[in-house]
C-alpha cells in the first residue's frame, strides 16, 4: 500500500500544478483603487482617479484631487503610476469552444446541418480551457462565444473569463443569432502553394431561397403569443423580431453586405451587425444610413485584393469611425490570438483612429453597445459591474501592457496561466545549466 501511495501523491501534485487556478471567490469587502490613471472607456481619462466597488458593482469613479471619500472599512489598493481599464471585450470568439485545432475532441464550435438557429454555443463553453487564463493576462475579461458552420449557425452568448462552469460564466445568454450570408464568390485557400482561388458560388440562389423561407416562418411564428406545439428552431429566433437579439451576419464583400442588411430589414429584423466586413469601407454610407455596426476581424494581415493598399486592414477602423459607423474589433477564428486583442486597438490608433481613447472604445464600450451589454459593462461608471484590470502601462501597447490585477464582477482573479508556468519551468532549467 505504501509503495502505491507515493506515486499517487506525486501524480496528484503534478496534475494540480498543471491545472488552471480555481475561479475567484465573491467580493466580500469594498475595494478602492486609488491614485491611478483611470481610462473610463467612453473617451474620458481621470489622471488621479479613484474606482470604488462593492459586491461586484462600481459605486463611484471620481477624481481624487477633487473629491474626498470616506474609506472606513474599505480595502485600499494603491495603484499610483498604474492604469485602470474596463475589461476588454472579445466579440465573435471561439475561446472556450475549441482548445487545439488539430484535436477534434477539443473542438466544439459547430453542429452538423445547414439551418441550426436552435443550437446554443454557451452549453459547449469550457471554463477549464487553458486559453482563458492567457487572455485574462492581457485584460480580455469578456468573450462572446459564437457558433460556426452552416448558413444559420445558432445563437451566441456573452461569457465572463472566470467561472466553475458555463452557468457561472454566462453574462448574457443567447444574445443573437449567427448567419453566414451566401456569397457571390467562394474563396478557397490552397495550402500547397499558399494561393487563394475565387470561384462563383453556384449554390447561392438556393441558399437564399431557404433563408427567405426560414425567416418568413420565424416571423409568422413570432407573431403568435403561445404557439402550440412549440417549434424549437423558430422559437429560438423569436428575439430577432422583437429587438431582443442581434442578427450577426458574416459578410465581407460590399455587395454581400448591402444584400444581407436589406434582406434582414425586409424580414423585420431591427438589429443587424456585420461581422468580418473586409469591404466595409466601400459601403460606409449605406452602413451609417441603416445604423448597422461592424465587428472587424483581425487587422494584422495583408489585404485580400492585390490592388489594395498594403496597410488597408490597419486603416479600416479609422475609415469606418470617421464615416460615423460604430466599430468593434475581434480576432474571430484566431482564438489562440485573442489575448492580443488590445493590440489591435493599438494598431488602429496608429493608423487613422482619432486618438487612443477612441481606439480603446473599439474593444470596450463600442463592443458593449454592439452586443447590447453596455448597461452592464464596457465602461468604468457607477452602477456597472466591477469587471476591470490594472496595468503597469498602456494596455494598447504590447511593450507596456503588464497586467497586475484583474477583477471580474468584483472578484479578484488569480493571474497564473500555462504561459507563466512554462516560462518558469524553462527559466529554471536553463539557469541551472549556467
Amino acid at each position: 500500500m505504501k509503495k502505491l501511495l507515493i506515486p499517487i501523491l506525486a501524480l496528484t501534485v503534478l496534475t494540480s500544478y498543471g491545472q488552471n487556478p480555481a475561479p475567484a471567490r465573491p467580493q466580500t469587502k469594498t475595494i478602492a483603487l486609488m491614485s491611478g490613471t483611470v481610462h473610463v472607456g467612453n473617451g474620458q481619462v481621470i489622471p488621479n482617479g479613484i474606482v470604488l466597488f462593492s459586491n461586484g458593482v462600481i459605486t463611484n469613479v471620481v477624481d481624487g484631487t477633487l473629491v474626498k471619500l470616506n474609506l472606513t472599512d474599505v480595502e485600499v489598493i494603491d495603484v499610483s503610476g498604474k492604469h485602470v481599464y474596463p475589461g476588454i471585450i472579445s466579440p465573435a470568439s471561439t475561446v472556450g469552444l475549441q482548445e487545439t485545432g488539430a484535436v477534434r475532441a477539443t473542438v466544439d464550435k459547430q453542429e452538423i446541418g445547414i439551418l441550426n438557429p436552435n443550437i446554443r454555443s454557451l452549453i459547449a463553453y469550457n471554463t477549464d480551457s487553458e486559453i482563458i487564463p492567457t487572455i485574462r493576462n492581457n485584460g480580455v475579461l469578456i468573450t462572446q462565444a459564437m457558433p460556426q458552420g452552416g448558413t444559420v449557425s445558432g445563437s451566441s452568448s456573452v461569457m465572463l473569463a472566470d467561472g466553475w462552469n458555463w452557468e457561472d460564466a454566462a453574462l448574457v445568454k443567447d444574445d443573437g443569432i449567427w448567419l453566414n450570408w451566401p456569397t457571390y464568390f467562394a474563396r478557397n485557400f490552397n495550402f500547397e502553394d499558399f494561393t487563394t482561388e475565387i470561384k462563383k458560388n453556384d449554390k447561392r440562389t438556393q441558399a437564399i431561397d431557404a433563408l427567405k423561407s426560414t425567416f418568413a416562418d420565424a416571423k409568422a411564428y413570432a407573431a403568435l403569443p403561445n404557439p402550440t406545439p412549440s417549434n424549437l428552431k423558430l422559437e429560438s429566433m423569436r428575439g430577432l423580431f422583437s429587438g431582443k437579439q442581434n442578427l450577426y451576419v458574416r459578410a465581407d464583400y460590399g455587395k454581400d453586405i448591402i444584400e444581407a442588411v436589406t434582406f434582414a430589414k425586409s424580414m423585420g429584423v431591427p438589429r443587424v451587425v456585420i461581422v468580418g466586413g473586409e469591404e466595409a469601407n466601400r459601403v460606409t454610407t449605406f452602413l451609417k444610413d441603416n445604423n448597422v455596426p461592424v465587428i472587424l476581424s483581425g487587422l494584422h494581415r495583408l489585404p485580400n485584393r492585390e490592388d489594395e493598399d498594403v496597410d488597408l486592414p490597419y486603416r479600416m477602423p479609422g475609415i469606418l469611425q470617421k464615416a460615423g459607423v460604430l466599430v468593434g474589433l475581434s480576432y474571430a477564428d484566431e482564438w489562440w490570438r485573442t489575448r492580443n486583442l488590445p493590440f489591435l486597438a493599438g494598431t488602429a490608433a496608429g493608423f487613422g483612429v482619432t486618438d487612443r481613447e477612441e481606439a480603446l472604445k473599439m474593444v470596450t464600450s463600442n463592443t458593449a453597445k454592439i452586443l447590447g451589454i453596455d448597461k452592464l459593462v464596457g465602461t468604468l461608471e457607477k452602477g456597472k459591474q466591477a469587471t476591470l484590470f490594472v496595468s503597469a502601462g498602456d494596455a494598447l501597447d504590447m511593450r507596456t501592457n503588464i497586467i497586475e490585477q484583474v477583477f471580474i464582477q468584483g472578484r479578484k482573479v488569480n493571474l497564473d496561466d500555462r504561459h507563466k508556468r512554462l516560462y518558469k519551468t524553462y527559466k529554471d532549467k536553463y539557469e541551472q545549466q549556467k
